[in-house]
């Protein structure tokens, strides 16, 4: 059995990732598609995820997206990214997406989400990951909190298994 790696900062694997918005982008109103944050967001977490892993990653899930405001085709897209606990072999991610208007120097948050990530060998076999140590109150807030979002996460997946297995087999069709 190898050792488990030694613990990180939540600093030494934060990630950030600026897009500019094209109208390829976006749809007829010239919003950005929701699908095309959610690839950005899912980009720049799982940048979080390998660098605190320093191994492959898989998305395991994105289980809490809020579209906030919209995003408009030729604005600046910040979205930065945070492992906020480590458990054995996954990792939930924060992202935090928002608008920067260069002129004003202002930033305009558009879009939170929580991923989680496991980490993989090259065969995609679960590894271990090392745990995150939170220094400031933050991130120890941040913490905590995913401790109370796995136990949700947990407890919603036992929920959907018990309400597969009473579903007539035409049901899954």
């Amino acid at each position: 059995m190898t050792e488990r790696p030694k613990a990180s900062p939540v600093c030494a694997s934060q990630s950030e990732r600026s897009e500019i918005v094209f109208p390829a982008d976006a749809n007829a109103l010239g919003n950005l598609f929701g699908g095309r944050l959610m690839q950005f967001i899912d980009l720049v977490g799982a940048t979080a995820a390998s660098r605190h892993a320093r191994a492959f990653t898989i998305t395991a899930s994105m289980d809490h997206l809020d579209f906030v405001a919209p995003v408009h085709v030729g604005d600046l897209l910040i979205l930065k990214s945070s492992v906020n606990r480590a458990f054995r072999t996954s990792m939930e991610i924060g992202v935090r997406a928002m608008v920067e208007d260069f002129r004003a120097q202002t930033l305009r948050h558009v879009s939170t989400a929580y991923l989680t990530y496991v980490a993989v060998d090259v065969n995609g076999q679960p590894i271990e990951v090392p745990q995150i140590v939170p220094e400031t109150e933050h991130q120890i807030r941040r913490y905590e909190d995913a401790g109370h979002r796995r136990e949700l996460r947990y407890a919603e997946v036992q929920r959907k298994r018990e309400r597969r297995s009473i579903l007539a087999p035409e049901w899954h069709l």
